[in-house]
């Protein structure tokens, strides 16, 4: 690990992402005393976090503190604003992480000076531990560091690694807003359903219970996401039926996937600017 009471990790922002995180640390034994959390407008949920576990909490760095992690998890509006304010606890063997959307890792390192730095982005299904993190680092990050990063990310999902930051934004395009078109086929799917039928407030039920399920036999499952289908397809049955219709309009799903992610992807490139 990177950091201790004494070099403590400061997770500077305790939103919906960055309280999901310190949950998730918590959660998984992390020790209360090695964490700082700095936010200026804390949240009734880090303040009840706070005097239930004893993490230690400021509105602002003090200019005595060493950072053995500096995670940033702020929106990428006010980043420009915050980072001189957290360069005193910065040092050489500092390692800086940030998950905020759309901030390279050259904005830090100008900040910052040559430290090791991290780039993550990850999801909102952290917030309930099933997320899917990605992470690129910088060359001064170390092996040791790296595996810090490993342990964080393992507190809210899965995690991985790129090579190349420039893949950040396919990255964001797939898993980032891929989780909304989850729940956009899960609106299609109980608006089908109310058309063949169905009660509305039941068809929505059924729609996200099997949305669900199906993500879940997935986790748990090694087969592949199309052996998987395969397994529920009967020959001539009624899923064969659905399948021959999705997969025949205008080449099926595959190309509209394709241009729907291509979007997000440009949009992502054009916010980093």
């Amino acid at each position: 690990m990177s950091f201790s009471k004494e070099r403590p990790l400061v997770l500077v922002g305790a939103g919906k992402m960055g309280g999901a995180m310190l949950a998730g640390w918590l959660d998984a034994g992390t020790d209360p005393d090695a964490i700082l959390v700095v936010d200026p407008n804390p949240s009734d949920d880090l303040r009840d976090m706070v005097a239930r576990t004893g993490i230690r909490h400021a509105g602002a760095v003090d200019a005595e503190l060493r950072a053995g992690v500096l995670l940033l998890a702020l929106k990428p509006q006010i980043m420009a604003s915050v980072l001189p304010g957290l360069a005193s606890c910065v040092d050489s063997e500092t390692l800086v992480i940030s998950v905020a959307a759309g901030t390279p890792v050259a904005t830090f390192a100008a900040a910052f000076g040559d430290v090791a730095i991290v780039r993550v982005m990850p999801n909102t299904p952290s917030q309930v531990g099933r997320g899917m993190s990605v992470a690129y680092a910088n060359p001064r990050t170390s092996a040791v560091q790296r595996a810090t990063v490993d342990t964080l990310l393992a507190a809210i999902g899965a995690s991985d690694w790129i090579g190349e930051e420039r893949q950040i934004d396919a990255v964001t395009a797939v898993s980032g807003s891929g989780p909304a078109y989850v729940f956009y086929l899960t609106e299609a799917l109980a608006e089908a359903g109310v058309a063949a039928g169905l009660p509305a407030d039941l068809a929505m039920r059924i729609a996200r219970q099997t949305v669900c399920g199906a993500g879940e036999l997935m986790y748990r499952s090694k087969l592949p996401a199309a052996e998987l289908r395969r397994n529920v397809t009967s020959p001539n049955g009624t899923t064969a039926a659905a399948l021959e219709v999705l997969m025949d309009i205008e080449g099926g799903l595959p190309p509209v996937m394709t241009r729907a992610v291509a979007a997000a992807k440009k949009r992502s490139e054009e916010l980093a600017g």
